[in-house]
């Protein structure tokens, strides 16, 4: 009974590390639905500039996706997500000088070295989700993941907001009436800093954590590679290249405009709801709402999947929904707009964990290699948004979300429908 005991603390104890893990995952990635109007506002930035926010933070997963891999072979899972851990910490202390210098390059970098930290850290924590409990229960654990995930994705615009956008309406007003020089730039370095005492304490945190997990007693992964045929299944076996498996590539491009949907949804819904005419202190605030609805549907996730339906029909239904969301927003304007464009959450919410099994299903010694890939497509939150800020200038910035996202959750339906099924 006491050894049940042990190994049943043990099991709870690895699922606390990393649901933490998934935690600080949403806690930083989130953050970004905040700064965008933040360093717009203090760097003197427009819409497109503004969005290099998402560019900086998610091309460094296309980048670092595939060497994590090679990474974590060197230290080891347990070692790779402590290091993952310590490079986020260094992004958040480029923040100190380029807020002490208003420097939106700067910032950039440091949003460039968290996603290099997430990309390490993502790459080695997610298969623990898979192999720290019975395989039965691996889509509840992820789902509970999700959870984790999107909760602190809600707390962190809710807590950076009121630090560096507490009262934003009447600073930009301010800044906007001030015509001596000086002035105006005194009150720009000053709210530029107000981003110093929150990235200082989140660099202090991780690193604290990056302690605790070297010193954790998470089990070590066997990551031996196999050759040959070994690990072959009856769809791999023959096949000598990653890229002759179909419905992974077209699982790949699926992650891409997957990303990309729900960083709109997310990140660009407070600069949208700008356009419509509310405030600064209203917006800084509308990204919760989305995560809202993402949790509502890891909620759905558990309840109805694979109980009551199938993931790639739910999928199907989620994309379905995603185009009318949008089509909606195109049609409609003030709070009904935003309220679409948040809903887009609830399509959003199971397109991750969906996408990603039926992608790789089937890859047998193919599968870690298939796996980056997938993690490459997250860079779609970075060309996305780019791509809405340049069609924002010439089309307007409600037919350039209509043009970006009913394509990307027509494809999604498409591969729910039919690419999704390995051949």
């Amino acid at each position: 009974m006491q050894q049940s005991n042990a190994r049943s603390g043990s099991y709870l104890y690895q699922i606390g590390i990393i649901g933490l893990l998934f935690f600080i995952f949403g806690f930083v990635t989130w953050l970004n639905g905040t700064l965008i109007p933040f360093l717009k506002l203090a760097c003197e930035l427009d819409t497109l500039q503004a969005l290099f926010v998402t560019f900086a933070f998610y091309i460094s997963y296309f980048f670092l996706a595939i060497p994590s891999s090679g990474i974590l072979k060197k230290t080891g899972f347990k070692n790779g997500m402590s290091w993952g851990l310590l490079v986020m910490a260094l992004g958040c202390l480029i923040f100190i000088p380029a807020a002490n210098a208003r420097a939106f390059p700067m910032f950039l970098a440091g949003l460039f070295v968290q996603g290099m930290g997430l990309s390490l850290l993502q790459t080695a924590s997610n298969p623990y989700i898979s192999i720290i409990g019975p395989i039965e229960s691996a889509a509840q654990r992820i789902s509970i993941m999700g959870i984790c995930n999107k909760i602190a994705g809600m707390l962190s615009p809710l807590i950076l907001s009121s630090i560096v956008l507490n009262n934003a309406t009447a600073i930009e007003t301010e800044i906007n009436n001030t015509t001596d020089a000086a002035v105006r730039s005194g009150l720009l370095d000053q709210l530029a800093g107000r981003v110093v005492a929150p990235y200082l304490v989140m660099a202090v945190v991780l690193a604290i954590l990056a302690l605790m997990i070297r010193r954790s007693s998470l089990p070590e992964i066997d990551t031996a590679a196999e050759s040959g045929e070994e690990g072959a299944t009856p769809l791999s076996a023959g096949r000598t290249q990653v890229w002759q498996f179909p419905h992974l590539v077209l699982g790949a491009l699926a992650i891409f405009v997957y990303v990309g949907a729900e960083v709109m949804a997310g990140d660009v819904i407070g600069v949208y709801g700008k356009s419509l005419g509310f405030s600064l202190d209203q917006t800084k605030y509308f990204t919760i709402f989305t995560l809202g609805a993402m949790l509502l549907g890891y909620i759905l996730n558990i309840l109805l999947i694979p109980k009551f339906i199938a993931q790639q029909d739910f999928l199907k239904y989620s994309a379905i929904l995603g185009v009318v969301l949008t089509v909606l927003t195109y049609f409609t304007s003030g709070s009904t707009a935003v309220t679409c464009i948040a809903l887009l959450g609830l399509a959003n919410a199971v397109m991750w964990p969906a996408i990603f099994p039926l992608a790789i299903n089937g890859l047998g010694k193919f599968t870690q290699i298939g796996s980056a890939w997938l993690v490459m497509g997250i860079a779609g939150g970075a060309i996305i948004p780019q791509a809405y800020g340049l069609l924002e200038r010439s089309l307007g910035y409600q037919t350039a979300f209509l043009a970006l996202m009913a394509p990307c959750y027509l494809y999604i339906l498409y591969y729910a429908v039919a690419g999704y099924k390995p051949r």
